[in-house]
């Protein structure tokens, strides 16, 4: 993709022999042949022009927010100065402001985590894992507490990021409890919903809603999808003897 950044542009190639010097060497012969070749193996240094444009926008957005400034003073002008790039650069890339915004708060955080197995329970554990660090991260980096909350009371950018990201991730979750059903570990008679959420929603409780409980502990997304699914109740009781 173009950018309006600072570049060269290769030289056009010859589509003939200059005149007077007779038929053009066919292609893949002659004594520049070798070398042509050498330099189409040789690696090219240094990262694409789109990336280091696009990681040129999203330092400018944090450092923006390092500075104390809040999504919504955000424009795509002070974005795109702060980058050194073009209102256009920035527009080929995202469709609007809460766009980009999106995809810089998901920046931030890391990525969530394949489908490795081998078990459902072990897939479980390491998207409970993921929401621990996720966790800890928020409490650890001001930018990302900043950015997430401040979407409550920007109702475009929640949106957005709701479709972009939340979305994704339950989804991801749903796959794994299927598979747990599929496989006769998880009761087929409750909604897939409602396991999720007893899944999920203990590290969610801990991590959003009560952000001065400990996340520090290594064990505790084992713990937690193991206590839901062996449950909390008690040992059954013993039917009481028909004997008077």
């Amino acid at each position: 993709m173009k950018i309006d950044l600072p570049g060269t542009q290769p030289a056009a190639d010859s589509t003939g022999p200059a005149p007077g010097t007779g038929p053009a060497p066919c292609p893949g012969t002659g004594p520049a042949a070798a070398t042509d070749a050498a330099a189409g193996a040789a690696p090219r240094r240094g990262r694409p022009r789109s990336e280091a444009a696009e990681q040129a926008i999203f330092a400018a957005v944090e450092r923006l927010m390092e500075d104390g400034s809040g999504l919504a003073e955000l424009s795509v002008e002070r974005i795109a100065a702060a980058a050194g790039v073009g209102k256009a650069t920035i527009y080929r890339r995202w469709p609007n402001k809460e766009a980009l915004l999106v995809d810089v708060i998901d920046r931030l955080e890391q990525p969530p985590p394949p489908l490795v197995g081998p078990t459902y329970r072990d897939d479980l554990i390491a998207l409970v894992e993921y929401m621990r660090r996720r966790g800890l991260i928020k409490r650890s980096r001001w930018v990302v507490k900043s950015a997430l909350g401040q979407m409550g009371a920007w109702p475009e950018l929640k949106a957005t990021y709701h479709e972009r990201v939340i979305k994704p991730r339950r989804e991801l979750l749903r796959t794994i409890v299927r598979r747990g059903v599929a496989e006769g570990e998880l009761r087929s008679d409750v909604d897939v919903e409602l396991l999720c959420e007893l899944v999920l929603g203990p590290i969610l409780l801990r991590s959003v809603l009560w952000d001065d409980s400990p996340l520090d502990d290594p064990d505790l997304a084992r713990t937690m999808v193991d206590t839901v699914l062996q449950g909390i109740g008690t040992r059954p009781r013993p039917e009481p003897s028909d004997r008077p």
